[in-house]
This record gives C-alpha cells, sequence and structure tokens, in this order.
C-alpha cells in the first residue's frame, strides 16, 4: 500500500493541469467564475483519473500473477531507472514551456463553467494518466497488496484524490492569490509565475530523482 500511495503522490507533480489552473487565475478577471470553473476541471480531471484507474486495476487484478512476476522482476527496476534517467534527459534538454502553447488552446473552453468544462478536465486526466508510469505502478502494486477486492476498488477513490492533490492545492493557493493579491501568498505567486520554466524542470527533476531511486530500491 505504502507504494501505491507513494506513487499516486507522484503521479500528481502534472505539470499541464497545473499550468491550465495557474493560466486561469492570470487570465481571468478578479471578477470571473474562477472557482467554479476550476471546480468543474479538477472534478472532470478526477473522474478520468479514476475510470482509468478502476479499468486499469481491473486489467491487472485479472493477470494478478503476471503482475506480480513484474513487480519481483529486475526488469520493473531496471524500466522504472530508465524511465527516470530518460525524463532526467528530457527535463535538462527541455525549454521548460514546451506545454505553454497547449495551455494557451485549452483557455477557450474554459471562459465559463459548462459541461465542455468537465470534458477538458476529463480529457486531460485520461491523457496525463495514460502517459504516466508511475500512475500504472502504483496501481500494479494495489493490485498484488493482498487487501481484498471492496478495499481495493474503494481505495480507489483516494487513489485519483492523491493523484489530483497537488493540482488541487494549487487551485487553492491561486484561489488565495486572487483574493489577496499583496499577501504573501501573492509574492509567492509572483514569483512562481515569472519563472515558469524553473517550476516546471524541478517538477521533471521530482520524478526523475524519484523513479530512479524506486528503480534501485526495487533491485535491492
Amino acid at each position: 500500500m505504502f507504494h501505491a500511495v507513494s506513487y499516486a503522490l507522484l503521479d500528481s507533480l502534472n505539470a499541464l493541469l497545473i499550468g491550465v489552473v495557474v493560466a486561469l487565475g492570470v487570465m481571468l478577471p478578479r471578477t470571473g467564475r474562477y472557482r467554479r470553473i476550476v471546480t468543474l476541471l479538477i472534478a472532470g480531471d478526477w473522474l478520468g483519473v479514476f475510470l482509468l484507474a478502476l479499468i486499469t486495476l481491473l486489467i491487472f487484478d485479472g493477470i494478478s500473477d503476471l503482475v506480480q512476476q513484474a513487480l519481483e522482476s529486475p526488469v520493473f527496476g531496471i524500466l522504472l531507472i530508465a524511465v527516470g534517467v530518460l525524463t532526467l534527459v528530457l527535463t535538462v534538454r527541455g525549454s521548460g514551456d514546451g506545454e505553454s502553447a497547449l495551455v494557451k488552446r485549452l483557455m477557450k473552453p474554459l471562459q465559463e463553467p459548462s459541461i465542455r468544462t468537465v470534458g477538458v478536465g476529463f480529457l486531460l486526466g485520461v491523457i496525463q494518466s495514460a502517459t504516466s508510469v508511475p500512475f500504472f505502478a502504483g496501481l500494479a502494486y494495489l493490485s498484488t497488496s493482498g487487501l481484498g477486492p471492496a478495499v481495493r476498488y474503494i481505495g480507489l477513490f483516494f487513489y485519483a484524490s492523491l493523484a489530483l492533490s497537488l493540482p488541487a492545492l494549487s487551485a487553492v493557493f491561486v484561489g488565495m492569490v486572487r483574493a489577496h493579491p499583496f499577501s504573501p501568498f501573492g509574492r509567492a505567486f509572483e514569483f512562481m509565475r515569472t519563472r515558469q520554466e524553473l517550476m516546471v524542470k524541478l517538477a521533471g527533476y521530482v520524478v526523475a530523482v524519484a523513479l530512479t531511486l524506486f528503480g534501485i530500491g526495487a533491485l535491492l
């Protein structure tokens, strides 16, 4: 269970969703419907993460023996290290603003709270999770945890929530900044906003180092 929680928290370093939340906080007028828009966006993202996690866990439970063998195999540790090193290389070589164009394109359907807002969040949740190694690794550990089916599947609610914890905290932080722009939160937000490349790179470094350490731990 510890491994599942660790990977879910690692998966919460969702730079794209956090970037969208920050962009909404900056671009929407002070009188805009920030809270409702962001709530619908994150709710849609949570639904996407949860449904993909449910499908994945059902598949993993159907091949639990193979999943257990994969987790116990040195190949799993080597794969984590390889992904960690690849993430590190891409982070070092990347400009840190590669997602900015996509974020700008996502702003159009997010100007008003609607079903489209939920839809954008849902797509972001599915895409982010489907391309995340920590997401699948955590579910693999959950599937082989030895817990009963009821506990595992109820646990998916918490798994999806943990995977959205950092974006949700970011949304609350941005909301506080909008309400109190000259507070310490406002100054911290301005610091991070003007150093977007640094923030994105830091997130990449954290993921790279964590995956590498997890991989080494799996080999020991």
